[in-house]
């Protein structure tokens, strides 16, 4: 049964063993650690009710503590961030849980409203997410850049790391952004906690495992994801290159 007026949930996935950069929630951004960022921007969020970070790391939990945040421990055999926010549902009263990425320090408060309001809006979507209209044809060809299409309904038919669809009437690829409208994903998902306690037991499934999205298990499942079109961005961290580049937009938008 959902409630007319549910409670939302915000969750902070946080692992310290990050293969590309380890050690990455704690990484100092201008005198305050990358997890503090991200936290401090959820807590700008007005749907929000209340925010975590789920951790397996204690050098995680401490950080989160010493800033006041609040953190709870989830185990270190959890694979993914959703199983991780699944995790924390299991443990905690709310209605529909915010998955917000723990390498996104800049991410805007109100991508986690929009996301949030696709469940509060539509009852029968178990998943929400976001989109973003690309306009750069490197990445739309970049793998790192997951594309989505989208049917009328608004809900996704399927993400990929390959550029989907293939304009096969426009043999200058270069120009594919001019003849159709290409979304990449945006990786904040929305659950409902009835999804939730189903999720981590789908078992990983063939077309996850080969293009490394763990999104394509629900969809390969049944369940249906619902789109929401943004016109906001985020940078995840992934290199130190990455954390270079947004210590210089902390710098730029007076956020120090």
């Amino acid at each position: 049964m959902i409630k007319n007026n549910p409670i939302v949930i915000g969750v902070i996935p946080a692992r310290y063993a990050s293969q590309r950069l380890p050690g990455k929630p704690i990484i100092d951004l201008l005198g305050t650690p990358l997890i503090q960022r991200v936290y401090e921007q959820a807590k700008k969020s007005k749907l929000l009710h209340r925010i975590l970070v789920a951790t397996d790391d204690p050098r995680i939990e401490k950080t989160v503590l010493q800033f006041g945040g609040e953190v709870i421990m989830t185990s270190t055999q959890i694979a993914c961030g959703s199983d991780r926010v699944a995790a924390v549902a299991e443990q905690i009263e709310g209605d529909i849980f915010v998955n917000i990425q723990g390498d996104e320090p800049l991410i805007s408060p109100e991508m986690i409203d929009q996301g949030a309001q696709l469940l509060i809006d539509d009852s029968s979507i178990p998943v929400g997410t976001l989109v973003k209209e690309l306009d750069s044809i490197d990445d739309l060809w970049n793998p790192n850049v997951v594309k989505v299409v989208v049917n009328t309904n608004g809900c996704a038919l399927y993400f990929s790391r390959s550029v989907i669809p293939y304009l096969r009437d426009e043999i200058d690829t270069k120009k594919w952004l001019q003849h159709h409208r290409y979304f990449k994903h945006i990786g904040l998902y929305v659950y409902r906690k009835e999804f939730l306690s189903q999720y981590p037991k789908l078992s990983p499934s063939k077309l996850e495992c080969t293009e490394k999205l763990e999104q394509l298990r629900i969809l390969e499942n049944g369940y249906s994801i619902k789109v929401g079109v943004t016109s906001f961005d985020s940078i995840p961290v992934d290199t130190i290159e990455d954390v270079q580049k947004v210590i210089e937009l902390i710098k730029q938008r007076d956020l120090t």
